[in-house]
């Protein structure tokens, strides 16, 4: 009987302290000569390789994107980002939430080589998606590094087990079980996400 296998886990590249670790510019171009794969780099330099997702979790992430986006271009007051981007984080961490929004006033802050290159900050807002191979602990641990490094609001959705993670500045992070709906506000306001779609 042959085994399918949709989804495969990230390889983990760790930097030794005897080994150069490559610097903000070094892993710029590496990330761009590897546009196949999401790269993403811990504050400690070791690099997390993930390969392209499976079409159920990127059916999801399609769906999250463009229902954040519409609400992003009728608001105005911040930029919105995908999967695809990377932010430097003040802890010197690269990560790429599955969703990012940016006020307005601290993007427009950027110099045009630092929007063009990984943004030096950390997003207001992030969403992470859980696929089938995610480590649960793993995306906990990545959306604690968010809110430490300055992001407002973020949410952990994970499917599988129907439960959304909520993240806030000086607040216990608040587990939904089974959520309808979830609200952005006051951070988003009127950024209403209907959860059916992921649940299916």
């Amino acid at each position: 009987m042959s085994t399918f296998i949709t989804e495969q886990k990230p390889l983990v590249l760790h930097f030794e302290a005897v080994l150069r670790k490559l610097d903000d510019d070094d892993f710029f171009e590496f990330c761009q000569a590897n546009r196949d794969v999401r790269i993403e780099r811990t504050k400690n330099g070791d690099l997390i390789i993930m390969p392209p997702t499976g079409g159920k979790t990127g059916e999801r992430n399609f769906y999250l994107t463009t229902k954040f986006g519409v609400w992003v271009e009728a608001d105005g007051t911040g930029k919105g980002f995908d999967s695809s981007t990377g932010f430097t984080l003040p802890n010197g961490a690269e990560r790429s939430p599955d969703v990012a929004w940016v006020r307005r006033e601290r993007w427009d802050a950027l110099t045009a080589k630092e929007q063009e290159r990984f943004p030096p900050l950390c997003p207001d807002f992030v969403i992470e998606l859980r696929s089938r191979t995610d480590s649960l602990a793993a995306l906990q641990q990545k959306m604690q590094e968010y809110i430490e490094n300055g992001a407002q609001l973020g949410w952990l959705i994970d499917p599988a087990a129907r439960k959304v993670y909520l993240y806030r500045p000086g607040a216990p992070v608040e587990q939904l079980d089974n959520p309808e709906h979830i609200s952005g506000d006051p951070l988003l306001p009127g950024f209403v996400l209907n959860l059916a779609p992921l649940w299916q």
